[in-house]
């Protein structure tokens, strides 16, 4: 418990060189407990870390267990690993702007913008009416502000939170999803699954929604994670809708089945 409170609280790196020299650091201290109280042993447990390592350096994100229509989970990829991603969309009286915040680069900010469209052209369909978008603002921000981000696997998670601020449906929080899209709805494949996938897991998600053109890479995830896992491959941007809203559909998608 110890070792994997090191790892997942103190370091956070692509190879073990800093992980290394924290266990060095926790064998340092035994050998002089050891010495000092004259015995063959000692154990550390993981309350024992803060006091010869110092305070946590990372904190795991935790899936939102949320009622709050407007809040997705989308999965990110990073240097150390994966993270997940949340997607927060909200709307104010306006005139029609799309206000993205949360430092997003211009591939992230013109997913938003692709999200939006795509949920504009869906309205009819979805149940939001037109003059919605008219006397709106609408602002998605992705918090970690602090935090630059950029990439268009987080074009599915931006349009399943557009839609369900617009339509009062919660997004299931169990539920964490990746993919790019396109103007046609189509769900596009996207990089770093395997680091994604076992970020989700970590993070208590148990349903994860993936492109169905990176079906190819569940290989590359451990057979114990992908146990833990239910997947779901999406094809068109519908399809994350009617896996990822809770509530009783209204607009003619197939619901999740128990």
């Amino acid at each position: 418990a110890a070792l994997t409170a090191i790892i997942e609280d103190f370091t956070r790196e692509a190879g073990v060189r800093h992980l290394e020299r924290e266990i060095g650091s926790v064998f340092r201290n035994a050998a002089v407990r050891i010495a000092e109280r004259n015995v063959q042993r000692v154990t550390v447990e993981v309350q024992d870390l803060p006091a010869i390592l110092g305070r946590k350096k990372y904190e795991a994100e935790v899936a939102m267990g949320s009622d709050i229509p407007g809040v997705a989970t989308g999965l990110a990829w990073t240097p150390v690993g994966g993270d997940i991603l949340f997607i927060e969309a909200s709307r104010a009286p306006g005139n029609g702007r799309l206000i993205l915040t949360g430092q997003l680069g211009e591939v992230m900010k013109e997913s938003a913008q692709a999200a939006l469209s795509l949920v504009k052209a869906r309205a009819s369909t979805l149940g939001i009416a037109p003059q919605t978008f008219e006397k709106s603002d609408i602002h998605i921000h992705v918090p970690a502000g602090a935090t630059p981000k950029d990439g268009p696997s987080a074009g599915v998670a931006m349009f399943v939170a557009l839609t369900s601020l617009l339509t009062g449906r919660p997004v299931r929080s169990h539920v964490a999803m990746t993919g790019e899209i396109s103007l046609r709805g189509l769900v596009l494949p996207i990089g770093g699954v395997k680091e994604k996938v076992l970020a989700a897991l970590r993070a208590g998600i148990t349903t994860v929604m993936l492109p169905a053109r990176n079906e190819r890479d569940l290989d590359d995830i451990p057979a114990d994670a992908r146990a833990q896992l239910e997947f779901v491959w999406l094809k068109q941007v519908d399809d994350a809708l009617a896996f990822s809203l809770s509530g009783v559909p209204e607009i003619g998608l197939e619901a999740p089945k128990a």
